[in-house]
């Protein structure tokens, strides 16, 4: 078992019976759907109904025999589960590689807790230290939007295919990555300086949204969680 498939068992033992899970894209959440088709096919777990993130989640969900819903007919979640890019100590994450950062963030805020599942080499001091913060953009003067976010980032592009066309979400926007070098000094201020800026439609900091983390490594699994005040 590698290392998604292992954080990927230990979240399905989250799953209930008659849950409503909202579920993220992503391969380590592509082994979650996987497992969570085979409990079903068992009979193991019973009338659970999914809202997908992507087409391609909503496509694999469908293949693994997994009942899907919507936010319109079930607005309260009871859990969505989900993988990251990157962790920090807060359980911050940068989420959006997987090319579908607005509609995980769309669907997770509205999940009674978010269960994400990593690698433990996805733990960092500071977000962005390992790679690029992805955000969406409108296609409308996508260049200049780019520009703008390199006043804030060391280097930021415009994401393209192999064949340099620009990578379309499910959403018909596009995406740019934005690299730190030092990684981001303080997310929540980018977070409010991206949000204020028409045209970027979304980005990847999913800022205290994590209820729990798994992170699976060599030595196994272990759970993060924010300490409670008494």
């Amino acid at each position: 078992m590698d290392l998604r498939q292992a954080a990927a068992a230990c979240a399905i033992e989250y799953v209930r019976d008659g849950m409503l899970l909202g579920v993220g894209t992503g391969r380590t959440t592509g082994c979650f759907i996987d497992l969570l088709g085979e409990k079903i096919q068992k009979k193991e777990i019973n009338h659970v109904l999914a809202v997908p993130t992507s087409q391609d989640c909503a496509a694999r969900l469908r293949e693994r025999g997994v009942r899907l819903t919507s936010l319109d007919d079930h607005p309260v979640l009871d859990l969505a589960v989900d993988g990251a890019d990157e962790v920090d100590p807060q359980l911050n994450l940068i989420k959006g590689l997987g090319r579908a950062l607005m509609r995980e963030k769309v669907v997770e805020i509205h999940a009674r807790q978010l269960i994400v599942m990593v690698e433990e080499s996805k733990l960092v001091k500071r977000l962005g230290s390992i790679g690029p913060l992805p955000v969406e953009i409108l296609p409308f003067e996508a260049l200049a939007h780019v520009h703008w976010l390199r006043s804030l980032a060391d280097r930021a592009e415009l994401w393209l295919e192999a064949d340099g066309s620009p990578v379309t979400t499910d959403n018909g926007n596009y995406l740019a990555r934005c690299w730190f070098e030092d990684g981001i000094p303080d997310v929540y201020a980018l977070a409010q300086q991206l949000e204020r800026r028409p045209g970027i439609l979304e980005h990847g900091l999913f800022l205290d949204m994590a209820s729990r983390v798994i992170v699976a490594g060599q030595a196994g699994n272990r759970i993060l969680e924010h300490e409670r005040e008494n």
